[in-house]
């Protein structure tokens, strides 16, 4: 590591009291769940709701899940997971009482609130009345859960973004800070499709192996991470992740374009796998191996890919490129931004 005022600024260690973090290079998080069950909690704990024809009172049945806030060089990527269920209670005018829930599947950063499916049930619907209040529950009691889940990831980015992003020396606070949701459910990524015509297994297929050597100013546990945690691989591969981190553990990338187990798995150094492209001849797996090898002021990886179909082998390697190490470098800070 360079001294303050010498060498490359990212691998600084700077004079400062908490000396970690320096410059919001390294990958950080922070568990979020703890303070979004006490949130929860807080939003829906005696939220009233009011109509002309009956009044409710809502609280937290069941609250289950994860959230986390995670920063690497001042971007921060929030990752909340929710299965929520509300109960309600009231009385209608006429003196009748009321009782019933609101089920929220799925609280989750790939949705926009006003997305989230919120459901009404009712323990007694027959009768008119009861009818009613449930079409006013439908609309206003609908809205007022949906206000408060958007009150909530808003106090979420609030209270995580404090503490998350350390200034530099001499400076107060920190500057472009940007929230990045994971990528789940968005628009497939579509990796530039094979050529050829698909092929039985069985068939003899021309292979080549292809080796490229890409620099990123990271770790090598840095680099590891981004390549094996589910939440990182998310990131930057924009779309759902399918991830067993151990010896022969599945793996599915890309909506399910990449595909593959890992054969081998050594921290900081080493990543093995059985690696396919879907739209490879059926049963056809290359062998992807990456070389780790952290220098003084970036880390260097090798890629050596054997059994890669020769009609995609050029194809093959433009998709690590773009899907891969321009992504990682972009979503991470790995490198100069692609523009």
């Amino acid at each position: 590591m360079a001294k303050w005022g010498e060498g490359d600024p990212r691998w600084i260690v700077e004079e400062r009291p908490d000396a970690t973090n320096v410059n919001n290079w390294h990958w950080t998080e922070k568990n979020a769940g703890p303070w979004s069950q006490d949130k929860f909690k807080e939003l829906f704990t005696n939220l009233e709701i009011k109509s002309e024809i009956a009044d409710f009172k809502v609280e937290v049945e069941k609250c289950e899940g994860e959230a986390s806030a995670n920063n690497r060089k001042g971007r921060l990527i929030f990752f909340y997971e929710w299965d929520i269920v509300l109960k309600w209670k009231g009385s209608s005018k006429s003196g009748n009482k009321y009782s019933g829930t609101f089920k929220v599947p799925n609280v989750s950063e790939e949705n926009d609130v006003k997305e989230f499916d919120i459901t009404v049930s009712m323990k007694d619907e027959d009768g008119e009345e009861a009818s009613e209040i449930k079409k006013v529950l439908q609309k206003d009691g609908v809205a007022a859960v949906r206000s408060q889940l958007g009150k909530y990831i808003t106090e979420l980015k609030e209270e995580f973004t404090k503490g998350m992003i350390l200034p530099k020396k001499g400076e107060v606070k920190p500057d472009n800070v940007v929230n990045h949701k994971s990528g789940f459910n968005k628009t497939k990524v579509n990796m530039q499709p094979v050529t050829s015509e698909k092929k039985e297994l069985g068939v003899k297929i021309e292979v080549k192996t292809i080796k490229d050597t890409q620099k990123f100013q990271c770790k090598a546990s840095e680099f590891y991470d981004a390549m094996t945690r589910i939440e990182m691989v998310t990131a930057f591969t924009h779309g759902p992740v399918k991830l067993e981190l151990f010896k022969n553990g599945k793996f599915e990338l890309f909506g399910g374009n990449i595909s593959g187990e890992f054969i081998e798995l050594e921290p900081a150094r080493k990543i093995v796998q059985k690696w396919r492209y879907k739209q490879w001849p059926s049963g056809h797996y290359s062998t992807v191996t990456l070389d780790i090898d952290e220098k003084s002021d970036h880390t260097e990886v090798s890629l050596v890919q054997t059994g890669v179909p020769s009609a995609e082998a050029d194809i093959t390697r433009g998709n690590w490129q773009r899907y891969y190490w321009d992504s990682m470098k972009k979503t991470f800070g790995f490198g100069s931004f692609i523009q």
